[in-house]
């Protein structure tokens, strides 16, 4: 007989326990291949329990290959293989929980106004698009995107960014860290890629030395005649409102920018227009792509200051010059978006909720950008702003007899998230005043003066 108890006051009911200790009876080589298992009949006498235990035991351990069963004769027990067992010793260092860091006052660059969001018509679109009709979006769909969104983006970058382009050239990605890499490979290995200094790019921070070359930006945007004492034939800006400084390409230099692109055999601009939606100052500036003459200018944008970053929606427009060679090179791509939010999208865009949302969105953004200036202007006369025309940060800049990195860590130790451009730069060369990016679209409009005061009590820089 077996040699184990079974414990009818335990948790674990009694057939998992027979279970068990029949299994390791076997693993053990108490029982040995080939020996005959007691009938149900005798092995429930034996333990006080029903023949119903004994057979769910059984069955368990039938499916799992420790016995075999011969009709109208019994159970044996089978041959089962066993892994050799070593020792592991962890190279890895014990596993600490990991929290992110909670502030009470958040000027992140990354973060939008969560209250104006439309939850219950994007709701109602989210509703209509789970139903049945649309049971084929289980399915892979187009490679470059739904068909539906990229209808809708056209007719969008028509309307407000005067860029004329067909769906065939869009293609839809999850992010612009996912879609740059994508664009460069497009361009070939003997790529030369130009950065704005400083600047922001999806490649790592540790590749770029290798593989980008910087150019400086001042008050007028990326300094072209840098670039052109260079061998570079790419060159990636954001000319609508530089990201970090916030400055604004001039028209010269727009000029210049599309004149350099179209005197070579392979260079292109790809130009990021991340937050074009939002500008304050002026009228909106035209997109690079739409005064492009020479299919020169591959253009990228996000839903990510539009909408909600945690959407992951991010589009390229790539001249038609590149359409064969994106289709040609990217043959096995899949559209890293899920098709219920491709959808839930373009309806939100066709029945113009999407605009009407902008609208309200500009109206929010703007009061906070003026409140913004107003402390500063009437407060603070010491701080220089700069980067005020568009977008949902400025930049301050000032004198201190701190770092960047100490009146960092000195606002951090307060609860005050805050960023200095010095962790934009790609080379050495740092700003003479400290200088750091105020982002106002997460923060509430009636608490944005209370803050601000804060941040610049926390500096210890005194008011008017």
């Amino acid at each position: 007989m077996l040699f184990f108890q079974l414990d009818k006051e335990q948790t674990i009911p009694l057939y998992e326990q027979l279970y068990i200790g029949i299994k390791n009876a076997i693993t053990n080589k108490q029982l040995h291949v080939g020996a005959r298992l007691p009938s149900k009949r005798e092995l429930a006498e034996f333990f006080n329990i029903s023949q119903t235990t004994v057979e769910l035991a059984y069955a368990q351990l039938l499916a799992e290959g420790y016995i075999m069963s011969k009709p109208r004769v019994g159970y044996f027990v089978e041959e089962v293989d066993t892994l050799p067992i070593r020792e592991i010793t962890s190279v890895l260092p014990p596993q600490q929980s990991v929290t992110q860091t909670s502030f009470a006052t958040d000027f992140s660059t990354a973060k939008i106004d969560e209250d104006a969001f439309p939850f219950t018509i994007w709701r109602k679109y989210a509703k209509d698009v789970l139903d049945i009709p649309f049971k084929h979006l289980l399915q892979t769909g187009e490679r470059q995107g739904e068909l539906a969104l990229r209808i809708e983006i056209a007719n969008y970058l028509h309307q407000s960014r005067g860029i004329k382009c067909q769906p065939e050239q869009i293609v839809i990605g999850s992010g612009t860290e996912q879609l740059l890499p994508m664009i460069l490979k497009l361009l070939g290995d003997d790529m030369l890629l130009a950065l704005e200094n400083p600047g922001y790019s999806p490649i790592p921070r540790t590749q770029l030395e290798q593989v980008a070359i910087p150019i400086d930006v001042d008050q007028d945007g990326l300094i072209i005649e840098q670039l052109q004492t260079t061998n570079a034939n790419v060159v990636y800006v954001t000319p609508s409102h530089q990201f970090p400084t916030g400055a604004v390409l001039s028209a010269n230099r727009r000029t210049q920018l599309l004149k350099w692109a179209a005197k070579g055999e392979n260079r292109y601009i790809i130009e990021d227009d991340y937050d074009s939606e939002f500008r304050y100052i002026g009228k909106p500036i035209p997109a690079l792509q739409g005064l492009d003459r020479h299919d020169r200018v591959i253009y990228l944008s996000t839903f990510t200051k539009s909408l909600m970053p945690s959407m992951r929606v991010a589009y390229f427009v790539l001249p038609p010059t590149l359409v064969y060679r994106y289709q040609e090179h990217f043959n096995y791509y899949s559209s890293t978006v899920p098709r219920f939010e491709q959808h839930i999208l373009a309806k939100f865009m066709k029945d113009g909720h999407f605009a009407k949302h902008l609208n309200r969105m500009r109206k929010t953004y703007r009061k906070k950008h003026d409140k913004c200036i107003d402390v500063f202007t009437n407060y603070y006369p010491q701080i220089t702003i700069s980067g005020d025309a568009a977008g949902t940060n400025i930049l301050i800049s000032f004198d201190h007899e701190h770092t960047e990195l100490t009146l960092q860590t000195i606002a951090n130790e307060k609860g005050i998230n805050i960023l200095p451009l010095s962790n934009y730069f790609l080379t050495a060369k740092r700003p003479s005043k400290r200088s750091f990016l105020l982002g106002f679209g997460y923060l509430p409009l009636d608490e944005i003066e209370i803050k601000l005061h804060h941040l610049m009590a926390v500096w210890m820089i005194p008011k008017k």
